[in-house]
């Protein structure tokens, strides 16, 4: 089961140019705000800014997938034909993601909460 897409993570090169664009355009100052981190959360939304994400393998915005069970849902989307990018770890307290590639090549990120 999927709670949907809650969570999108934009790799960007220079995080204060892309901190004031995305502040004006969601209109909210971001709720998290750090060097290696910027954040906000909107409509029911995160939306991240992940400097030097094109370094870390981002090629693009990656959209996440909240789930109840990761690994479950990574066994079933492997089973299924899509391939793991990254596998599951942790990015804070409780906090799980891992990235798969479909058979397209898009990257699909799932996300859990523990």
């Amino acid at each position: 089961m999927t709670e949907g897409i809650k969570t999108v993570l934009h790799p960007v090169s220079d995080l204060e140019k892309a901190k004031k664009v995305y502040t004006a355009l969601l209109g909210e100052q971001p709720t998290a705000d750090s060097s290696y981190y910027v954040g906000y959360d909107v409509g029911g939304q995160h939306i991240g800014l992940v400097p030097g994400g094109a370094d870390q393998g981002m090629t693009g915005p990656v959209a996440y997938w909240h789930v109840a069970d990761i690994e479950a849902k990574l066994e079933e989307l492997t089973a299924a034909g899509a391939t793991v990018k990254e596998a599951v770890r942790e990015v804070g307290p409780g906090r799980v993601v891992a990235t798969v590639i479909d058979s397209d090549g898009n990257v699909l990120g799932l996300l859990q909460d523990r």
